[in-house]
């Protein structure tokens, strides 16, 4: 237990740090000319991984300095970074608090197991949608008994259209800041095509899941 609450009291302690440091470190990324690419993946994937500011944000900046392609390129991997993580924090020192949390009442054990039967399509979808906060999708599935791999591959995919938004609207903040609406039009369509077909799809899911045994409050 102690070296549990060591090991947050750390990931508080660090994101502090990036809180208070976080102007120097995008100004820096802002005023490099597009150099040290690996160096700005690396300051990216530590603004994801402690999300002291919103990144989109840092996506932003990224995109202004490096165009669409790179910048997206750069943010997608800070990002997914990051998640891969947080899982694997999550998953080694509170996994077992989390799955006993998650089971702890029947309908939050029931929600967590149709989750973990349909995670990867879950984890794709809510990864396509910016609003919902990565860290929550990051921790709830490390808590799960969901695998790595298919954590993994369904979360990195699912960052790639956001990521991507985020940098255009940086580069088109430096360029052509009157095509940021269009821009933001057209994915919110995409958005809305695709959140139609989840829950349509969600509901088929839902009719022909078997009830299961209630789990037991502890």
């Amino acid at each position: 237990m102690y070296k549990k609450i060591f090991v947050a009291f750390l990931y508080v302690a660090i994101a502090l740090l990036i809180y208070l440091f976080h102007e120097p470190l995008l100004d820096w990324v802002h005023n490099n000319d597009g150099e040290y690419v690996v160096l700005t993946t690396i300051i990216a994937t530590t603004m994801s991984l402690f999300p002291v500011i919103p990144y989109p944000i840092v996506g932003g900046v990224i995109g202004a300095v490096y165009g669409s392609a790179l910048g997206g390129l750069v943010t997608w991997l800070g990002s997914t970074f990051a998640s891969l993580i947080m899982f694997i924090f999550v998953r080694y020192w509170f996994q077992d608090i989390g799955v006993q949390l998650l089971h702890r009442y029947q309908t939050l054990g029931k929600i967590t197991l149709l989750f973990e039967r349909n995670a990867f399509m879950t984890i794709f979808v809510t990864r396509l949608i910016p609003i919902i906060p990565s860290i929550i999708i990051n921790v709830y599935s490390a808590m799960s008994r969901i695998g790595f791999a298919a954590y993994a591959i369904a979360s990195s995919l699912g960052k790639i259209p956001a990521m991507i938004l985020f940098a255009v609207i940086g580069e088109l903040v430096m360029t052509n800041p009157t095509d940021i609406l269009m821009t933001i039009g057209i994915y919110g369509s995409f958005l809305a095509v695709v959140y139609t077909g989840y829950r349509l799809w969600k509901k088929h899911v839902e009719r022909t899941v078997v009830p299961t045994k209630s789990y037991e409050s502890h």
